[in-house]
Formats: structure tokens, C-alpha cells, sequence
């Protein structure tokens, strides 16, 4: 659903909202390039792919694995290699290449320090850089295995770790290399000349049969454990995305609601020198109120400035008095003001009020409630043929708003997904500018926030259409301090 399409126009009466709605078109323009559109109420599939949100508002460094974090991890493995190498050596004091494996160590060790030592703790590593790191890691990793036995060495499914990092923090054409490299060394571990350290005098050999279950299980390993970090790590940042942008849509109406304060504090400011003016103007008419060639331009300069204040104690008064007023919200008045923008698109609303209005709830005037609401207002218009029905009961115990329209309805395989970001319930044939699968993503974090539970489904009477249930306990509708 576009951000920037009908339900903007409910954020703030008057002229700002069409400037708003401007400033967010064009910020969607910018990122409808950015990001793919996904399936929505009729289930077509997406055609194009892109960045994230998040590529489109902070650039590619948002992506960039941050080299402290990988250093530390480093001397954690360097602490870790070292520790199992002299618990070998010392104390269950098997024969092993000790000098080679205090090497490969201090290598890594080395790498270290010479990052820590060139490079700043902030420094954000490209995908190139990290990947050559990476590949590193793994080579020293793999090299300390060859040297101990290859793949009968008990700790060889640790290879898999450089490989998990990059698929969980890196494009995925950098970490589809590191993986061929790992599997790569993997092979060669195979056929390492060297035994697995044991008792002296005894020799622990592996089977070729057995080394190749070995080599199979690190390599559903690695592949199976790449995937899931990597599906885990994407999904994760389409959240923080399209949250990112929940924010920012909340931070746009709670900017625009400071403006009636900023005319208030205008209003005042500007009675000083008004009054003064007003002062000047009284004296100028009763000294020239005898002179033909002053007495209009004085009268009329007078009356000016009367005006001038008049406007001014209006926006002072529009403050002060109905501040409170507007703070203050019955159930009936929030549904009318969230529905009423939707009524001239040529689609019937219909408001259905099935409990008398003398016992509904009122609270607190909440901006992620309204924008929840009419946002899903705005879906079922889009898609409606002719009519949409909001209907609003409230008890003792909860307050329940249902909307349904009379459209195509949702496709029943993606039922279970509604709600997701980047998943639109547009059209993808459908040019609009904004279409990123934001719009149900943002009204159900909002409304969820704010203590509901919603029920995304198909009209059950028999009628073609999709219904959407929003509950919440009376209680928490009554207490919505947010604005």
C-alpha cells in the first residue's frame, strides 16, 4: 500500500497535508526503485528485486560487518586453538607438531594486531575486505586441521564457523565464494598425510568410508547452517527496515502535530509588537482624524491591525482551549476521523455502531492507532468494488472495530503471511509510485503496539471480500497516552 497515497491525507487537516504527502511521495519514490514489491491481496507474485530500505537510507554501510567485531571474535578462536593445543601437549600429552600448529597461531594472532593497530575500532569492513578476512581465517583454520589428522581431527566441523559469519553479515555472491573455498579445504583435509594425535605407540586411523560420512556431514553442515543464517540475518533486516520505516511515518505526523503549538508560540511572539502597532495607529487617528488626506489611510491602518489581532487570539485560543478537547477522543469521534478522508474515492463506507454510543470508551488521542486504522481503511477501499463496512462494538471487557470490503479478498496462500513487511497487497502490474509492502507491515506493528490483536481473513457470509479484525481490552483503548 503507497505511504504517500490516500491515507497521508488524514494526518493533519489543511494545506500541510498536501505538502506532507508530497515530501513522503517522493521519498517513496526514491525507494520504490530499492526494494522488491511482494504478493498481496490478489497473490501475484513480485517481478523485481533490489537493496533493502535500509541500502536505500544509509547506503551499502549499512551492510558492512564492523572490523571490531571480527577481531574480537579472532582472539577468541586464538584463545580457543590455543588452549585446546596445550591441553593436548600437556596434559593428556599426545605427540602433535606443536612448532607448526604455535605458528598458525601467532599468524593469526598477527592479523590481529595489525588490524587493531591500522585500523580504527569503528572502521566498517566492505564485502571484499571482509571476505578476504574471512577466507583467511578459514585457510588458518583449515591449515591447523591438515597438520592434525584432517578430517578425523574431532574439531574439523569448525571450519564451518568463517562461513556462517559471511552468510549471516555478507552479500551473498561474497559468502557462495568463501563457501566453495571452505568445501574446497574441506576435500584437501581428506587426504591429510598426517594422524589425529593420540597415545604414543597407538595409531588412529579413519576408513575412507568413514571420511567421506565425515566430509558429507561438514558439508550438509555448513550448507544447512549458511542457509539458516543467512535467511535468519535477511529477515531480520527487512524487519529493522520496514520498522525504520514505521518510525518514520509516526515521526512525520508527530511533526506536523507540533505545528498547531509552533502557531500558538507565533501568536505570541507576534502580540507585542501588534499591540504596539495598535497603540501607534490610536494616536495617529486622533491627531489626524481632522486631516482629509490622512484621516482613510489611518482608519484603515487602524482597522488592519484590529484584524491582525483578532487572527492572532483565534490561533492563541485554538491552542488553549481546544487542546484538550482534541487530546481527548470518544470511540466514535476516532472512527469518523479515520474513515472520513476514504469517502471521496467513489467507494460507499459504510459505519455500522452495534452498541449505544452513551457507554463507549473514550481515551487518549493515539497517532499509531489512527494511522494503524487507516491504513487498513485505505487497503480495503483500494480493493473494494463498491462498498466497505466498519463496524465498531464495544463491552464492558473490549472494544472490537471489524472492516470488510466487498473485493477480491485475500489469496488463500498467502493468508498465513499477510502482515509481513515488503509484502504489498497491490498488483505488481500496478505503476503507482510507493507500492513496497509496507503499508499492512506498518498498521499491524502499530495497532500491536498499542495492545491489539488483529485477524487478517476472508468474509465468511458467502460474500467475495476480505475482513479484518482489530480487538483490544477496553482498558487498554481507555488508556492511550501516545499522540
Amino acid at each position: 500500500m503507497p505511504l504517500q497515497s490516500k491515507g497521508v491525507f488524514w494526518l493533519k487537516k489543511g494545506p500541510l497535508r498536501q505538502e506532507a504527502a508530497k515530501d513522503m511521495a517522493a521519498a517513496t519514490d526514491d525507494l520504490r526503485a530499492t526494494h522488491a514489491t511482494g504478493t498481496g491481496q490478489n497473490g501475484h507474485e513480485p517481478e523485481t528485486s533490489g537493496a533493502s530500505l535500509r541500502h536505500a537510507q544509509f547506503g551499502s554501510s549499512s551492510r558492512h560487518l564492523r572490523l571490531q567485531t571480527l577481531v574480537r571474535l579472532r582472539w577468541l578462536a586464538v584463545a580457543g586453538q590455543t588452549a585446546t593445543v596445550l591441553a593436548v601437549a600437556l596434559i593428556l600429552q599426545f605427540p602433535l607438531p606443536l612448532m607448526e600448529a604455535a605458528i598458525l597461531i601467532a599468524a593469526l594472532a598477527a592479523a590481529n594486531l595489525m588490524l587493531a593497530a591500522w585500523f580504527p575500532a569503528t572502521h566498517r569492513l566492505g564485502p571484499h575486505s571482509a571476505a578476504a578476512l574471512l577466507g583467511f581465517d578459514l585457510l588458518q583454520m583449515a591449515s591447523l586441521l591438515f597438520i592434525t589428522g584432517g578430517l578425523a581431527n574431532p574439531f574439523a566441523p569448525l571450519i564451518c564457523v568463517p562461513v556462517i559469519i559471511s552468510f549471516a553479515s555478507q552479500p551473498i555472491r561474497h559468502s557462495v565464494l568463501l563457501i566453495l573455498f571452505a568445501l574446497a579445504c574441506t576435500t584437501v583435509l581428506a587426504f591429510s598425510p598426517y594422524d589425529v594425535p593420540w597415545h604414543a605407540g597407538e595409531m588412529l586411523r579413519m576408513q575412507p568410508v568413514m571420511q567421506l560420512g565425515v566430509w558429507c556431514s561438514i558439508a550438509s553442515m555448513m550448507s544447512f547452517a549458511a542457509f539458516y543464517a543467512y535467511k535468519v540475518s535477511h529477515e531480520a533486516t527487512l524487519l529493522a527496515d520496514a520498522l525504520a520505516a514505521t518510525e518514520l511515518v509516526l515521526e512525520r505526523e508527530k511533526h506536523l502535530s507540533q505545528l498547531d503549538g509552533l502557531a500558538a508560540a507565533a501568536a505570541h511572539e507576534l502580540g507585542t509588537p501588534l499591540a504596539t502597532i495598535s497603540v501607534v495607529a490610536k494616536e495617529m487617528e486622533r491627531e489626524l482624524q481632522h486631516d482629509d488626506r490622512f484621516r482613510e489611510d489611518v482608519l484603515l491602518l487602524r482597522s488592519q491591525s484590529e484584524r491582525c489581532r483578532d487572527i492572532l487570539r483565534r490561533l492563541t485560543s485554538l491552542s488553549a482551549d481546544s487542546d484538550e478537547h482534541l487530546r481527548r477522543l470518544p470511540l466514535s469521534s476516532m472512527i469518523e476521523e479515520v474513515v472520513a478522508p476514504h469517502r471521496q474515492f467513489g467507494i460507499e463506507i459504510e459505519v455500522v455502531e452495534r452498541d449505544d454510543r452513551t457507554t463507549e470508551p473514550v481515551g487518549s488521542r493515539n497517532a499509531a492507532v489512527l494511522y494503524g486504522l487507516g491504513n487498513l481503511i485505505e487497503n480495503a477501499v483500494d480493493y473494494a468494488r463498491s462498498k466497505v463496512r466498519v463496524s465498531v462494538a464495544h463491552g464492558a471487557s473490549r472494544v472490537a472495530i471489524t472492516i470488510e470490503d466487498d473485493g477480491p479478498g485475500y489469496a488463500p496462500d498467502i493468508l498465513s503471511r499477510i502482515g509481513e513487511p515488503y509484502m504489498t497487497s497491490r498488483p505488481s502490474e500496478d505503476a503507482r509510485a510507493g507500492g513496497l509492502g509496507l503499508g499492512l507491515f506498518i498498521a499491524k506493528t502499530l495497532l500491536e503496539r498499542s495492545g491489539a490483536a488483529i485477524r487478517f481473513g476472508n468474509r465468511a457470509d458467502g460474500e467475495p471480500g476480505a475482513r479484518i479484525d482489530v480487538e483490544w481490552p477496553r482498558r487498554a483503548m481507555e488508556s492511550h497516552e501516545r499522540t
